[in-house]
């Protein structure tokens, strides 16, 4: 193992503590916004959930993110370096100003961007695209309609109960929900770098296919909950208080659809949005009051910064590959 494989999983493991750092608020925003838990024993709960979740639920995502989206033997460290570094750059930007977005998307991006300056067309892989907008469509559309399904049929369920008596329920049942999405957050954001890292040590030498290692799961999973312990206040501010009023019942409802989602990708071997999951899920939840009730001026926001982040990681990808290859590096 060489100085600079050795450099470029470094910048995967920084990466991955961004992630950690990053997308835990969008685990935990609703349980720290309903006051259910405080905002210290929620990320703790995420870290251990977070490493749980990427050690049991197996690596069809990570071999996802490893090998469809570019030919792993058509590379080299350079493209996986310029993509560590993009969603580093991206990341940080987006976390000072308090938005969240999505690792998936930066990852995909900035990969296939450092690929396409590498390699050109020939080394683009169209299988991961295609698994990408399939998750896409999960965490916008299954995350809404099922944080308002859930709702609904909680309203029913318990429309002849006092509001006392519903909020001391599901104050507890939401620790549950909570649990469930941290965990689920850890089946599928956990793997994404576990990729990576694989596929840097393929081209590196060090592995002979893109197997994920134990030892690999354990290190990421392990960076990721590290990370969580240092999770981004003013992104759990901007989606657990300023999107939508928010009781415990609605975190709960959030909670749960969003966690089935994410859950499901992460078994079919689909990187999904745990933030546009999460997100879509709670404007869900605030949608069964009425459509005023969530603030669309906020979403717009956010649905800005996921946009923006296509073509900013991809191009931040692209530059930076070129400039790795122009400096021989």
């Amino acid at each position: 193992m060489n100085i600079a494989l050795l450099l470029v999983l470094v910048l995967v493991l920084a990466a991955e503590f961004a992630n950690g750092i990053t997308d835990a608020p969008n685990a935990i925003a609703t349980v720290v916004s309903t006051r259910v838990l405080s905002p210290m024993r929620a990320v703790a709960m995420a870290s251990v959930l977070n490493i749980v979740g990427a050690l049991v639920t197996g690596t069809a995502v990570a071999a996802t993110v490893g090998k469809g989206f570019v030919k792993p033997e058509a590379i080299g460290l350079e493209a996986v370096a310029a993509a560590a570094i993009s969603v580093i750059i991206w990341t940080t930007i987006t976390a000072r100003i308090g938005l969240p977005t999505s690792k998936t998307h930066e990852i995909v991006a900035s990969l296939t961007g450092a690929g396409l300056a590498v390699g050109g067309t020939s080394v683009l892989l169209s299988s991961g695209w295609t698994k990408v907008l399939a998750g896409l469509g999960i965490s916008i559309i299954v995350g809404f309609v099922g944080g308002y399904l859930i709702m609904i049929s909680i309203y029913n369920l318990f429309r002849n109960s006092t509001n006392s008596a519903v909020r001391k329920l599901f104050s507890r049942l939401q620790l549950l929900s909570a649990l469930f999405v941290a965990f689920s957050h850890g089946s599928n954001d956990g793997q994404k770098f576990m990729g990576i890292f694989t596929l840097a040590l393929f081209l590196g030498g060090v592995v002979g296919s893109l197997q994920v290692p134990v030892w690999v799961i354990l290190i990421c999973g392990g960076t990721m909950g590290l990370g969580t312990m240092f999770g981004g206040w003013r992104i759990i501010r901007t989606m657990g208080f300023r999107l939508t009023h928010l009781e415990p019942v609605n975190g709960f409802a959030a909670e749960t659809a969003s966690g089935m989602a994410i859950l499901a990708s992460s078994y079919l071997g689909i990187p999904i949005s745990t933030t546009q999951t999460v997100n879509s899920a709670i404007m869900g939840v605030g949608a069964t009051r009425r459509l005023s009730a969530v603030r669309w001026g906020v979403t717009r926001q956010i649905v800005t910064a996921w946009l923006l982040t296509f073509p900013v990681c991809g191009l931040l990808g692209y530059i930076l590959a070129k400039l790795f290859n122009l400096l021989g590096l």
